[in-house]
């Protein structure tokens, strides 16, 4: 399928998405910031402004060890999905 129409659309996301990844960027810089300034506290007061930066544990299912480990079990519990990926080259 061929669509030159499409173009100006085409051009228009692809700069969108290049601002979205600067600004992504600024507010990582900005977080990181703000974490080193934090250091080994888990909890800021700014103004107003209450950051908490805390570790947080979690548990899950180590797929690639249960694959390996018991294959045919892994193998009942498996869960196909069907998707669409849209991209733009």
């Amino acid at each position: 399928m061929s669509n030159p129409n499409l173009t100006p659309k085409i051009t228009e996301l692809m700069e969108l998405k290049r601002m979205r990844d600067e600004l992504d960027a600024e507010i990582q810089a900005a977080e990181d910031e703000i974490k080193q300034a934090m250091g080994d506290d888990d909890t800021l007061l700014a103004g107003p402004f209450k950051v908490t930066w805390k570790t947080i544990t979690s548990s899950r299912l180590d797929s690639t060890a249960l694959k390996k480990a018991l294959p045919e079990i892994a193998t009942r519990f498996m869960k196909q999905t069907t998707t669409r990926r849209f991209s733009i080259n």
